[in-house]
């Protein structure tokens, strides 16, 4: 295999999408990492290596660019996460707006079915279903201080808390108790019914390509960020593995591939590929630092056990290494 460099010095890019006549079209993220530029942008680079761009002061991070005909489908993650729909020419014509974000994850990429849908991803706005530190650190919950995240299924929690200092509070010594899909500061009760919600986060939907008809095609991947269909009409996602931190932090959680199938429940936020984040494989490893113990989040008896109920029907997924039964979620 020969490498061969066909453009350099881009800030973060995130994705390509190729046309006719070796013309690509790049999208930067748009987050000021390393001293980049803010805002997400949009390039043309030419066959010759001339580049123009296209459009700009998009909504970071900008997580995906799909061509189909003549426009580019442009994925902006920003507060709050969009769709556009940008013509080759640079005219722009809002797709959806309104999604859910910023928070942990984003409004990911975008792609074209075989019946002409739109299909994207939602990211989780937590690591795990629980708004915890990290989304204070992350530095989402100053700005969406009643963020949560949206079942894309009814679910009823089972009442598991998490307590850790409120940052949030003036106070120093002030403490927030957290439930799943609630604002930070808000307990879950045992029995209490969380409704399906659209748009959901950790979920795939899909709708018309002027953004009419949005409807869920299955839920609970956690961060799906990579969408594919294959030539025989089969939607494949790569879905990001859980972290180890957050007041659900669970360790060596893979990345997988899944077969998506409509209706479906993938697991999130208490399975990893069919295996209950539970499970001895998955231990937190992370450890607070000393001067950082304080803050280490005090977890009832429970929290690591089953929260949430979600409907038969919806229980099993497909995932490429195995398929069973999803049980319960929290």
């Amino acid at each position: 295999m020969t490498w061969e460099l066909v453009a350099h010095g881009w800030h973060f890019p995130t994705s390509l999408a190729l046309a006719d006549a070796g013309v690509v079209y790049l999208a930067e993220s748009g987050l000021s990492f390393a001293g980049a530029p803010p805002g997400g942008r949009v390039w043309r680079l030419d066959p010759d290596g001339t580049r123009s761009l296209l459009a700009d002061d998009l909504r970071a991070p900008v997580n995906g660019l799909t061509l189909h005909g003549e426009a580019l489908y442009v994925s902006e993650g920003g507060h709050p996460g969009r769709i556009n729909r940008l013509g080759l020419d640079g005219a722009r014509t809002t797709v959806l707006d309104d999604l859910p974000g910023p928070g942990n994850y984003h409004t990911n990429m975008a792609v074209v079915g075989p019946d002409d849908k739109l299909y994207f991803s939602q990211g989780a706005l937590t690591n795990l279903g629980v708004v915890g530190l990290d989304a204070y650190a992350i530095g989402w919950l100053r700005r969406l201080p009643h963020g949560h995240d949206v079942p894309g299924y009814a679910v009823t929690l089972s009442g598991v808390n998490v307590t850790t200092p409120d940052p949030t509070s003036p106070d120093p010594n002030a403490q927030a108790t957290t439930g799943g899909f609630s604002p930070f500061g808000t307990p879950s009760q045992p029995g209490q019914r969380v409704p399906a919600g659209l748009p959901a986060t950790a979920a795939v939907m899909r709708c018309d390509l002027d953004g009419g008809n949005l409807e869920l095609v299955a839920w609970g991947l956690r961060n799906a960020y990579g969408l594919g269909f294959l030539p025989d009409g089969r939607l494949l996602a790569v879905d990001q593995g859980a972290d180890d931190r957050g007041s659900r932090a669970v360790g060596q959680a893979p990345d997988l591939l899944f077969e998506v199938r409509t209706g479906r429940w993938y697991g999130w936020p208490d399975f990893i590929g069919g295996v209950p984040i539970t499970d001895e494989r998955f231990p937190p490893r992370a450890r607070p630092a000393a001067d950082d113990a304080a803050r280490r989040p005090r977890r009832a008896a429970s929290s690591r056990a089953a929260a949430a109920a979600v409907p038969a029907a919806h229980r099993r997924g497909q995932v490429r290494r195995r398929s069973r039964d999803r049980r319960t979620c929290r």
